[in-house]
């Protein structure tokens, strides 16, 4: 038989999971590694399916890259995982079924886990292994981020004339991530010469139905649909369990064939059992050839306010612009630091920074203290969010409810790992990079969550990035700062610089780019402080000058408070000359520290625009 002349005349059947079936036997380690462990039992797995009704057999193969094989010590198996998979499944097909090799995706849903030349030396790694063992064909399949797919398509077709079916995988119904509609990814998976396109994975049959009525019958390929058996897996016993009957998904089959679907399989949660359904539903139903196309109306989102207050950003493209970070407290009660916000407020502060949990430490949530802040005192706080302490669901209910109380201006971090924290023991999270935050919150902003499904309306963050450019190759810290402003960065905050050498380094380095800097500055509080810097705090080195200043104020501590404001000021003093914004950071929350910081600055300009205006009478 041929694989493409079948393809055009009859509806083909594809197998279902694999894992589910080795799942509920109590297997929960690597699958594929069975391939040369116990090959009979994927053999066996294999045949069930082709006695219920299979034309397509997928190789074990999915998670069978380096990468994935390598968190069970097994990435010097690729080659021989793969091709065993490969002749496994031909061996149970017996010339009665196609057998097509299948290779899933690298990356999550975080397009930060692997750069793209990572995972090409691994794509290739498994193809290569694959095509030695001559399947009929290659399925892609699971692919959350369509730059990945369109990649490896890319090689497989540069590669092969073997059929490929390349499947993506959505987050909702329609919308692949980054709000990409599904009809858009499959004309570019066809116009890159993949046989069929499609989806898998993730949705049940109802949701898959519904995102193939607005796909057009494709023009040269053809639609492929492997669902799970439902959307929503019960836990049952400490097992996620898909109780979805076969008829239901039978019936659902014959729907997706009214869909246009050529190729029918299923996903996570089936079973031999509802690929027999499939085929008992289906019979000898010929494909359709026209289909009617549902086009659901697009909803036209605007920001919840139109803005009329320039923001952070903004204003430090043209003028002074002073943010000071004050912690949120350790321990309940407010009053002190109220008492330091609103002395930094009248000190003509535009905004404090308040932090997440900095140090990976509980504190009063600094949601409620910005809420607080912008009630009584009227200030635009600058509200940080790390990577660590919420998932992808946490993330996105934070940015909605930050949106609804209008705490607009954000700092994205990274966030440090909870084990240098109060709790070593707790989870850091990080479902998302930096990288991707931010281009989440820039997502946000178009009025599309993380799936592509409309929030009702447009956020208007105003999105500021972390710059550390206490490492030793500068350069290497500029390309970050440039691929963050890529994602949607508006601004940075520095970690705090010592030496006016490194300010002017900054400087250099930096003055291609348009986005506004503000430069971190920190008074030192005593030579104990500076010594702990120095030495422990990593990345950081105090110029000797400065470490000779600190010491020479002993212990005592108004000594040691003069030196460390004057060398606040020289700091300043180079700052202010090259860059507009400053940020200043209070230690352990002196704030009266930052607060004369800051009137100094207010001061020298002041100072400054005087002399300016004597010169131009």
């Amino acid at each position: 038989m041929n694989f493409r002349d079948e393809l055009q005349k009859r509806i083909l059947i594809g197998d279902g999971a694999m894992g589910t079936l080795l799942y509920s036997n109590g297997i929960d380690n690597c699958y594929e590694e069975l391939n040369i462990t116990h090959p009979d039992r994927i053999e066996t797995i294999h045949s069930a399916y082709l006695e219920a009704g299979a034309d397509i057999l997928q190789s074990n193969t999915y998670g069978a890259n380096y990468y994935k094989l390598k968190r069970y010590g097994l990435e010097e198996e690729v080659s021989t995982i793969n091709r065993k998979g490969i002749a496994i499944a031909r061996k149970a097909a017996n010339g009665k079924a196609f057998v097509f090799g299948t290779i899933g995706a690298s990356r999550s849903f975080r397009k930060s886990d692997l750069d793209l030349d990572e995972i090409k030396r691994s794509f290739r790694e498994q193809l290569y292994s694959q095509l030695i063992e001559n399947p009929d064909g290659l399925i892609l399949e699971t692919y959350y981020d369509l730059e990945e797919l369109e990649m490896v398509l890319k090689i497989a077709r540069n590669e092969t004339d073997l059929p490929i079916i390349a499947n993506v995988s959505l987050h909702e119904t329609s919308y692949l991530q980054e709000g990409i509609h599904l009809n858009e990814a499959l004309l570019r998976l066809e116009a890159l010469g993949a046989d069929a396109v499609g989806v898998n994975c993730h949705l049940g049959p109802h949701h898959m139905i519904r995102s193939l009525e607005e796909v057009p019958l494709p023009k040269k390929a053809f639609l492929s649909v492997y669902p799970n058996a439902s959307s929503l897996p019960e836990y049952v016993d400490g097992r996620f369990v898909y109780e979805a009957v076969p008829d239901y998904f039978g019936y659902s089959a014959v729907n997706l064939r009214n869909q246009g679907a050529r190729i029918i399989g299923g996903c996570c949660g089936t079973t031999p059992n509802h690929i027999a359904a499939v085929k008992k539903a289906l019979g000898n139903i010929a494909p359709i050839k026209e289909k009617k196309i549902i086009k659901r109306k697009v909803e036209v989102i605007e920001a919840a306010v139109k803005e009329t207050k320039k923001g952070l950003y903004e204003k430090a493209k043209l003028e002074r612009t002073i943010l000071v970070e004050l912690d949120p407290p350790k321990k309940l009660g407010i009053k002190e630091f109220m008492k330091g916000a609103k002395a930094l407020h009248k000190a003509g502060v535009d905004s404090i920074t308040l932090a997440d949990n900095s140090l990976a430490s509980p504190r009063i949530s600094n949601v409620a203290l910005g809420t607080i802040l912008k009630k009584e005192i009227g200030s635009e706080p600058l509200m940080h969010i790390t990577c660590r302490d919420r998932n992808m669901i946490g993330l996105q209910s934070h940015l909605m409810g930050l949106q609804t109380l209008g705490l607009n201006e954000v700092l994205v971090v990274t966030g440090d790992p909870s084990k240098i924290g109060d709790f070593p023991g707790a989870t850091s999270v990080y479902d998302l990079s930096s990288f991707d935050l931010i281009s989440l919150v820039k997502q946000f902003n178009e009025g599309l969550s993380y799936s592509g499904q409309s929030l009702g309306q447009r956020t208007n963050f105003k999105i500021a990035a972390a710059f550390n450019p206490n490492i030793r190759h500068l350069h290497k810290a500029v390309e970050r700062m440039e691929k963050k402003i890529a994602c949607g960065a508006q601004s940075f905050l520095t970690q705090p610089v010592f030496s006016t050498s490194q300010i002017e380094d900054v400087y250099e380095a930096t003055k291609h780019l348009h986005t506004p800097i503000f430069m971190g500055i920190m008074p030192l509080t005593s030579t104990r402080n500076a010594e702990f810097i120095h030495n422990e705090v990593p990345g950081i080195k105090l110029p000797d000058t400065v470490r000779k200043a600190m010491t020479s104020a002993g212990n005592d501590p108004i000594k040691a408070r003069a030196e460390g404001i004057a060398i606040a000021k020289e700091l300043i003093d180079a700052a202010a000359e090259r860059f507009k914004g400053m940020y200043l950071i209070t230690p352990f929350l002196r704030f009266e520290l930052t607060e004369e910081l800051s009137k100094y600055i207010r001061e020298v300009d002041n100072k400054r625009v005087v002399e300016l205006t004597a010169k131009e009478q």
